[in-house]
């Protein structure tokens, strides 16, 4: 089946193929890093990614709009039906440790909502992609979320800052905690099953969640805030207050679960 978005997806891809190959390069050699504000780490690497997708994605696209976390926001894209949101390096602090705890993300949104998404893991070689009706893909296999509804030996997914935040995290009875600092890693691991869900309970922005977005939606999963809002992009604000995800069937079962220990804490 070919849509309108396959020859956009094309082009993200190619793109997304030589940014692994920019991202290899760089990691665990040399590296220089420092801080945009304080515990906001980036690194040339981020740079260079950032760069290698507007120069490829705009000029095959200038008529696009664009949003990345190392581009200075420039809100004529709010004009643009059409916006491409990428995070050149989603779990930087692993990226300059050299840990392989990181992905690279890009989106394609049209009016508000993604369409078509890849999120990459160039060193572990895990690329999980998904075009708006055409299902979620794993290294080109399908992928769906699992259908579990209940917390019983459930695995869940947060940072490792959400286990110094919320202590309740390791008291929920019957599931297991495990921790990612990219979230859409984590996100995408719910989307191949190697989770139930994954919970951000602070602020994130666009370009952190867009590309899973998709890649979950189309595995047959669900991502709003604890508030049970869906998420929506290209805003004048590009934050969303928190982000929460899981196969459809579960969701019920995180939101009461938030619920229960939201009396203590306001998320």
């Amino acid at each position: 089946m070919t849509t309108e978005f396959d020859n956009d997806f094309a082009l993200l891809s190619h793109t997304m193929q030589e940014a692994g190959h920019i991202a290899r390069r760089y990691f665990n050699n040399t590296l220089k890093s420092w801080e945009k504000k304080p515990g906001d780490p980036v690194s040339e690497a981020d740079l260079a990614l950032d760069t290698h997708f507007k120069e490829k994605l705009l000029a095959a696209r200038p008529e696009y709009g664009w949003l990345s976390e190392e581009t200075a926001d420039d809100l004529s894209r709010l004009e643009k039906s059409r916006v491409w949101i990428i995070d050149p390096i989603d779990g930087t602090r692993s990226f300059i440790a050299g840990k392989p705890e990181f992905t690279i993300c890009a989106a394609l949104v049209e009016d508000g909502k993604p369409v078509l998404g890849i999120v990459y893991n160039p060193i572990l070689e895990e690329l999980y992609e998904a075009v708006h009706g055409q299902g979620a893909k794993l290294n080109g296999k399908t992928i769906t979320c699992s259908k579990k509804t209940d917390l019983l030996n459930a695995n869940l997914i947060a940072s490792r800052k959400s286990f110094e935040w919320h202590g309740w995290l390791e008291s929920v009875k019957g599931a297991t905690f495990s921790h990612v600092n990219s979230i859409a890693y984590r996100m995408v691991k719910v989307a191949s099953q190697e989770a139930h869900a994954s919970l951000s309970l602070t602020q994130k922005s666009d370009w952190d969640v867009a590309a899973a977005d998709i890649i979950l939606a189309e595995a047959g999963g669900i991502t709003t805030t604890t508030q049970g809002n869906k998420l929506v992009y290209n805003r004048k604000s590009i934050n969303q207050r928190n982000v929460i995800s899981s196969g459809i069937s579960f969701h019920p079962q995180l939101m009461k679960l938030l619920k229960t220990f939201g009396t203590a804490k306001s998320f």
